[in-house]
Formats: C-alpha cells, sequence, structure tokens
C-alpha cells in the first residue's frame, strides 16, 4: 500500500504550497483533534488535497508558520465536511478561507437521510469509507500508517462529493440557498466565554443547594485549571459523575473523600488534596452562586400552555406550518428555520404580526434571506389563527 507521510520540514512545507497553489479546482481541508484526551481543541493533523497537486498530510505542532500556504490558497474555495467543527483550529494555526463548501450541510438542505461523511460518500461515490480511527488520539506521535490512511481518504475523496452535491443543489434549485448558509457558517461569530463555565458539568441542573452547587464549582475549576495545565481533556482527571457525587454529598473530611465509593478518574486519589482543597473553599466561601441563573429564553415549551396560552398556540400552529413547509422543500425542519428562532418570535412576538413585521424579527435574530422568505408569511398567518383561537376560547367561540 501506498506510504503516507506526514509534512514537518520546511522543505516538505514549502514544496506542498507550491503544489497545492498549482493545483486545479477547489481544496478539500480536513483537521484531525484529540477531543476526549487533551484539554486544547487545537489540530494535531491537517488534511488537504486538491486535483493536479494530490494528498498532503502536515504535522501543525512542528509547522511555527502557517502564512505561506494560507496566502496561497485562502482565495480558493475550502470543502469541508461539518465545517462549524473544524474553522476553529485551522484559524488558530492562520489558515482562514475567503469561501467554503460544507458537505455536510449540502447534505442536509437536501434532505439525505444520513449526512456523516462515511454515509455521504457511500450513497453518492458507492464507495464504503472506514471510520475506525475517528475517535483516536490525534496528539500520538509517531501517527500509525492506518490512521494516515485514514485521514488521507476523508480528504481525497472530498471534491467527489462536493461535484455531486452541487449537482444536485443546482437540480433542486438549492444552489442559492446553500451558499447563503456556507457563508453564514463562514462568519458565524463565535460564543462569547459563558460567564460560569462550571455550570456546563452534566446533571448540575439536579443541585439545588447553593452550598452543594459552591462545593461543585471549587471542583470544577480546579480540575479546569490542572487539565488546562497539563493539557489533559478534563473528563479523563475526573469525570463529571464523581464531581456531582461528591458535591451532593459534602464529605467534611480528606478521608470521607478517598472513602467516596462514586469518587473515581485517575486523578481522583493521586490528586486528592488538590480536590479536598476545592471542596474546603467550597464549604467555606461567603460567595454561594445562585440556583437559578437569569436567562433572556423563552422557557421550555412544555411550561407555555400554562404560563403563555396564546405564546403555546402561536408556537404550535406555527411550527406544524413550518413542518409542512420542510416536507415540501425535502429538507430537516431545523434547517429551513433554527427552532430557537421560532420560540422566541413566538414568546415575544412583534404588535402586528404581519409578514413585513416576522421578517424583521427573524432577521433581527440570525435568520437568513431565505429562511426568512420561506417561513415568515406562514409565521404571521399563524400568529392571526392563534389570535384568533384564544379570543374564540375566551368568548365560548360566539
Amino acid at each position: 500500500m501506498d506510504e503516507f507521510r506526514v509534512i514537518e520540514s520546511p522543505a516538505d512545507f514549502g514544496d506542498a504550497v507550491r503544489k497545492l497553489a498549482d493545483g486545479e479546482g477547489p481544496i478539500a481541508v480536513d483537521a484531525e483533534r484529540a477531543s476526549g484526551f487533551r484539554y486544547s481543541q487545537r489540530a494535531y493533523l491537517i488534511q488537504m488535497y486538491r486535483r493536479g497537486a494530490g494528498t498532503f498530510l502536515f504535522d501543525p505542532p512542528e509547522i511555527p508558520d502557517f502564512s505561506p500556504l494560507e496566502e496561497a490558497i485562502h482565495a480558493e474555495e475550502w470543502v469541508l465536511h461539518a465545517a462549524s467543527q473544524d474553522l476553529a483550529c485551522l484559524r488558530e494555526v492562520g489558515l482562514d478561507p475567503d469561501r467554503i463548501f460544507d458537505t455536510e450541510l449540502a447534505a442536509r438542505l437536501l434532505g439525505m437521510p444520513r449526512v456523516g461523511l462515511a454515509s455521504v460518500v457511500e450513497e453518492l461515490l458507492d464507495i464504503k469509507l472506514a471510520k475506525e480511527h475517528s475517535a483516536a488520539d490525534w496528539s500520538t506521535r509517531p501517527l500509525p500508517q492506518a490512521w494516515l490512511k485514514y485521514a488521507a481518504l476523508d480528504v481525497e475523496l472530498l471534491v467527489d462529493v462536493r461535484d455531486r452535491l452541487a449537482e444536485r443543489l443546482a437540480e433542486t434549485g438549492k444552489a442559492d440557498l446553500a451558499a447563503e448558509e456556507f457563508e453564514a457558517v463562514l462568519h458565524k461569530e463565535a460564543k462569547p466565554p459563558a460567564a460560569e463555565p462550571w455550570r456546563r458539568l452534566s446533571g448540575i441542573h439536579a443541585v439545588r443547594n447553593p452550598r452543594n452547587l459552591a462545593v461543585a464549582r471549587e471542583l470544577w475549576l480546579a480540575r479546569d485549571a490542572r487539565a488546562s495545565e497539563l493539557d489533559i481533556a478534563p473528563g479523563r482527571m475526573v469525570p463529571d459523575s464523581s464531581i456531582l457525587a461528591v458535591a451532593k454529598a459534602l464529605p467534611r473530611t480528606r478521608r470521607a473523600l478517598a472513602d467516596l465509593r462514586e469518587f473515581t478518574g485517575r486523578a481522583s486519589r493521586s490528586e486528592l488534596d488538590r480536590w479536598w482543597s476545592a471542596i474546603e473553599r467550597g464549604l467555606a466561601t461567603d460567595e454561594l452562586p445562585a440556583v437559578r441563573v437569569p436567562s433572556d429564553s423563552p422557557p421550555p415549551p412544555r411550561a407555555w400552555s400554562m404560563r403563555n396560552p396564546e405564546a403555546d398556540a402561536r408556537l404550535r400552529l406555527a411550527r406544524a406550518g413550518i413542518v409542512e413547509v420542510a416536507e415540501q422543500v425535502d429538507m430537516p425542519v431545523e434547517n429551513l428555520l433554527t427552532p430557537d428562532h421560532l420560540r422566541r418570535v413566538a414568546w415575544n412576538p412583534p404588535a402586528e404580526p404581519t409578514e413585513e413585521s416576522i421578517a424583521s424579527a427573524l432577521a433581527s435574530l440570525g435568520a437568513r434571506p431565505w429562511q426568512v422568505a420561506a417561513t415568515a408569511q406562514i409565521i404571521a398567518d399563524a400568529f392571526v389563527e392563534a389570535a384568533q383561537s384564544v379570543q374564540d376560547a375566551a368568548t365560548g367561540g360566539s
């Protein structure tokens, strides 16, 4: 079989840049991280393929400056599968495309039943793509040949996939809306850091006592700091379930912590002093976290019928209309319109629900022009119907 080689020397890098610049057509791009193994989300391998140039596997930790590559290819179309997953780590090393074609997103817009890369390749190219190394630790060095082959195949077939998808988008009249979606992904702003990231602990919503929450917070902060220092995925040191178990049990001594059977993880005992110090801070602090965090999001829809019956009617009727449109255009409902956009407009609608006012509200939330055009009138009609149904119910239908 072909021997795959990772590019890590200046000479090999320069040669790869020249070949990619001289190639033809779009450039397939993919990146491999070490999620679940490392704290960082950096790329540990970047793969590129271009017709007339070949396949190139770059080793980011060994390449200090990607700017020559960026300068050579940034203006070309980059083809990525699920681009939102890779753009951040590519930008971290200075690789940022001017335009993209997202094959996963295109598959969604076309209503394909399965949109994972292996499934899309099989349906469009009739080639079975093994995915056995997708969850591998890509920070491993040297990278095994089997892993490199897997990584190379991810991009070697991607341009062919792009061409088949582009044909289908054109045939179904979805090429323009797909271009809008690709632009939205490319220019989407990164979410600001969470004010209290520890609240992302799995299961934390079940903890309702401020003191227990304080212990959970201090343990999370201690774990996060140590994981960052060692560049290890936090969950590999102490899993979330262990932090929750300690927060609920509130052990009062170091020995009680050590004896807690639910407190598991590779570093649960080797770093016991660190965790016990965190617990002591949580038990002693006067800065207790709030049980409920203020939010500008609407409440869960299941509570709407009691809290706001008209909003509940608006949401139900509008959702039914959007589901019907999604079926007509053969795409998932969530791609036709982001569910959160609909919930927000239904909970806090314009004073007069017209097509224009709904369109303005949706656009302010970030809906793309094609989404607004496809849904604004449907939503406006549903809101008018909801108001009438609530009025009829209140007056007994008279």
